[in-house]
């Protein structure tokens, strides 16, 4: 009697999930978002170099079709040579989804995949946009594979552009030159990725609100900040950053309109560094000294039997 009471329970049971299932499932696919009428639909810029399944595997990252509604373009090498006078011959993997928001939301950058995106962070991406000239616009980033990240700017700047707004070329070379020079810092100067970009927002800031008429007064900024933020460079390394803030002073920008973005972009950095709580350079170092130290036990053994 009591197997028949508990086979009877169970099927009560897989006949109310099922039917709950049904209920759900219907009220998924009532949840559809609404066209933007407004803004336009988001803008899906790819690689031209994925492969037909990177390609899919992308689209499934970005959550297309997800969209009502949604313009899919490509970036090749010749836009490379085309937004910032780089290499046509480049490979482009990295992709983007670009949608606009309403004046004032300012620049939000998400990485779908940071583990494939191995040397461009939100911050950089985000840093460069601005002294681009792009505003208001929430970027999604993803890679199938890992790679730099370099790529997915030209695809940003082509995206952009499709949603009507024209951007100027000496602004998207030097936010290009830019995002080569914060990058260079870390991997060559062993500065940390956040404080890469602090240091980048800060003189970006101290520019906007002391607007250096020359050179020299470029050159104090850049020193100021890097003794505020206790950060040793070569003098190359300095070199390249006095000769891009130099670009970035006569740039065409109306630092009115960019000042609130810097200074939401400065918060997100600190906020970051904050939630961190540790000096990120001992583990950098410590980091380096585990691959150094089995690196070295490799080639012991392979001496052994070499």
């Amino acid at each position: 009697m009591m197997k028949k009471v508990l086979l009877a329970a169970f099927g009560c049971i897989l006949a109310f999930s099922a039917f709950a299932g049904n209920v759900f499932a219907d009220d998924q696919q009532g949840e559809t978002k609404a066209v933007d009428e407004k803004y336009g639909p988001p803008i899906v810029v790819y690689g031209a170099n994925l492969s037909k399944e990177q390609k899919e595997k992308t689209k499934q990252l970005l959550r297309v079709d997800e969209e009502p509604e949604v313009i899919e373009i490509t970036v090749t090498g010749e836009d490379i040579k085309k937004y910032i006078n780089g290499d046509p011959n480049s490979r482009m993997y990295s992709s983007a989804k670009i949608t606009r928001l309403k004046e004032g939301e300012g620049i939000q950058v998400i990485q779908l995949t940071p583990e494939n995106i191995t040397e461009v962070t939100d911050s950089m991406y985000a840093n460069a946009l601005i002294t681009a000239g792009v505003k208001d616009a929430k970027i999604e980033v993803a890679s199938p594979i890992k790679v730099t990240g370099h790529s997915a700017l030209t695809g940003i700047f082509k995206a952009y552009e499709n949603t009507g707004e024209k951007l100027d070329t000496v602004r998207l070379e030097t936010a290009n030159e830019e995002l080569n020079v914060v990058t260079d810092l870390v991997k060559k100067g062993g500065v940390d990725e956040e404080k890469a970009s602090q240091l980048l927002t800060e003189i970006k800031q101290d520019i906007a609100e002391n607007k250096p008429a020359s050179r020299e007064e470029v050159e104090k900024i850049v020193e100021d900040e890097l003794k505020n933020l206790k950060i040793d460079l070569t003098d190359e390394q300095k070199r390249m950053l006095i000769d891009l803030f130099d670009k970035i002073r006569q740039l065409d920008i109306d630092y009115s309109q960019v000042k609130d973005q810097l200074a939401d972009l400065s918060k997100t950095i600190k906020s970051k560094l904050e939630e961190a709580g540790v000096d990120e350079g001992f583990f950098r170092s410590l980091w380096n000294f585990i691959k150094d130290f089995f690196r070295s036990v490799v080639d012991f053994v392979k001496g052994l039997f070499g």
